[in-house]
């Protein structure tokens, strides 16, 4: 058995197929095995890899071949999540996938390429690696300074600045998001807040029954801890209860609002110094209180048959202009969000301005680190497949930044938030049978694929100039939707090191096959362009930018006068 690993791991140097794991990925061991990889084990304890002396192997050679000293470590797989960078994996995986019955082949190989550099490292976290040596491997499935992209503070700054990268509204694809930190962007909040609060009166006094004075009631207290899937419901308009307060000038006052926004929408404003219409007006205070009493306490409109027709024309005007008024629904619900955690950790929704900035009082300390909360609207109108809110998980791997080469994997799951419906994934497959059923059977291809795709390259482009660029790496990424009730998607956020352990029979399948076809993509490509690469297709890749040499070139540009004929 000796004899037989050693000729194994000769080969496997000699044609550099050393490689290491870190975390719970047991599929990706087996499949470089079954590729006659060697695998060069981590430490038990979790420290840094590093390469151990000759000396001491030659102790540890010599115990073994003497029958003593203590047996060969079988490493355990590392569940710790780097807040830093959105990992979203479990954070107590499923032990059964993890633990694998290692032969003695397979340790002994390991222990005899303990002095090899890996040529293929897979790890859940970079900085459990030792920096020197990492940089010898050739081949690494992490990008380090991922902020930018995979963090929701990074991932609302980087997207502000779209603008620069493509023509392109940040607002068709991307629920609006404001950093608490940022008195600007805090400001900005509130602005906003008050706005959206106006255009929701507006619909909540069309869903008035003729002239009848009515409200709506939310059963749900504003200040709910909420899963990052849970959804607050939507409660349909009920007639005032006796003796609700009337507000008969509070229709006037939103109208008024709205109008002034439109102005600003339609930039009729140019040629003149006009304030912003949150800044005058009306007592906002006093607004979104009543505001409050009618959306969420079941107080009553008055309204007229001529208000009912400004207010319908308005909102039609201002839909040519907001992208997401169709999701914004009429309770103006807002979801925070800390910055750099993930499954949906410390999430809150609230509907109320004086909570989130009780919260962002606490955000403004001088140090930068000190809060990474945001704020962002929350899609109230999304599609539901019988009743049941759910998400898009959409990987895609980055092979370079520089220049930004992205694949787009074909295959996803949906994830449902609760228990209504009997399956908890499902997939594209059974998903594009439902919306033919509701008559949008071309949605899928035409709209929601389309609008991923798009939204992922948005973001890379942004975030590009920010994530430590390193040739030989590659990253998996995981990336969030929501889909709108007109089949629109939201990117929600992206999660480096998505996690890949199942849930079901679904994911089940769906993580090993994305994790087969990364390994084809990133190992078999290099050798042969035209290997198979599964459900990997070619989303972006950017032009090769040349390198220019500025040291003794000249530099004056020379021309002739142009001449009248």
């Amino acid at each position: 058995q000796l004899r037989r690993a050693k000729l194994h791991v000769e080969k496997a140097i000699k044609e550099k197929k050393i490689f290491a794991v870190q975390g719970p990925y047991p599929v990706i061991r087996h499949l470089l095995r079954a590729r006659g990889w060697v695998e060069r084990k981590l430490p038990f304890n979790g420290k840094q890899l590093k390469q151990q002396h000759g000396k001491q192997k030659k102790r540890q050679v010599e115990k073994r071949e003497s029958g003593g000293g203590e047996p060969l470590h079988h490493p355990q797989p590392h569940s710790k999540k780097n807040k830093g960078e959105g990992e979203d994996g479990d954070k107590k995986e499923d032990k059964k996938q993890c633990s694998e019955d290692s032969d003695d082949i397979h340790d002994l190989m390991s222990f005899l390429v303990q002095d090899q550099v890996p040529n293929f490292l897979w790890t859940i976290r970079l900085n459990t690696v030792d920096q020197e040596l990492l940089q010898r491997i050739e081949v690494v499935n992490r990008y380090p300074r991922l902020h930018a992209l995979c963090t929701k503070e990074g991932l609302c700054e980087s997207l502000q600045n779209l603008s620069w990268f493509d023509q392109v509204d940040l607002n068709t694809f991307f629920p609006r998001c404001y950093r608490l930190g940022n008195m600007e962007e805090q400001e900005a909040f509130i602005e906003d807040f008050r706005l959206t609060a106006a255009r929701s009166l507006l619909k909540l006094a069309l869903e008035k029954v003729e002239d009848r004075p009515v409200g709506t009631e939310q059963p749900q207290k504003s200040n709910k801890v909420l899963g990052a899937r849970s959804h607050v419901s939507h409660p349909m308009p009920s007639t005032a209860r006796p003796g609700s307060p009337l507000y008969p000038h509070l229709v006037e006052e939103a109208l008024e609002v709205c109008k002034q926004h439109l102005g600003v929408l339609e930039h009729q404003d140019i040629d003149r110094e006009t304030p912003s219409p949150c800044r005058t007006c009306i007592a906002w205070d006093r607004f979104l209180q009543k505001y409050y009493h009618v959306a969420h306490e079941g107080a009553g409109l008055v309204l007229s048959r001529e208000q009912r027709k400004q207010c319908q024309d308005l909102l039609q005007r201002l839909g040519e202009q907001l992208p997401q008024l169709g999701i914004e629904g009429n309770l103006n619900v807002w979801i925070l969000k800390p910055s750099a955690k993930s499954r949906g950790r410390g999430i809150v929704c609230t509907t109320r301005l004086e909570e989130v900035l009780e919260l962002s009082r606490s955000c403004t300390a001088p140090s930068p680190q000190v809060c990474e909360w945001v704020v962002q609207k929350y899609v109230e109108r999304p599609l539901t497949i019988f009743d049941t809110k759910f998400d898009i998980r959409q990987w895609f791997v980055v092979t370079d930044w520089k220049p930004l080469t992205v694949w787009f994997y074909r295959d996803c799951y949906l994830r449902f938030c609760s228990q209504p419906f009997s399956l908890r994934h499902l997939e594209p497959k059974q998903f594009q049978a439902y919306l033919a059923g509701l008559g949008r059977a071309d949605a899928w291809h035409r709209v929601m694929v389309p609008g991923m795709k798009a939204a992922i390259l948005s973001a890379l482009r942004c975030a590009q100039d920010q994530v430590g660029s390193r040739k030989g790496s590659f990253e998996l990424f995981g990336a969030d939707f929501l889909i709108g009730e007109d089949c629109q998607p939201w990117l929600l956020e992206i999660n480096s090191c998505p996690t890949m352990s199942p849930s079901s029979a679904v994911t089940r399948r769906l993580c090993a096959n994305v994790q087969r076809d990364t390994l084809r993509l990133v190992l078999d490509r290099k050798d042969d362009p035209n290997c198979a690469i599964g459900a990997f297709e070619l989303l972006y890749k950017e032009a090769a930018v040349p390198t220019c040499l500025h040291v003794g070139l000249k530099l004056m540009v020379e021309g002739c006068s142009l001449k009248k004929p």
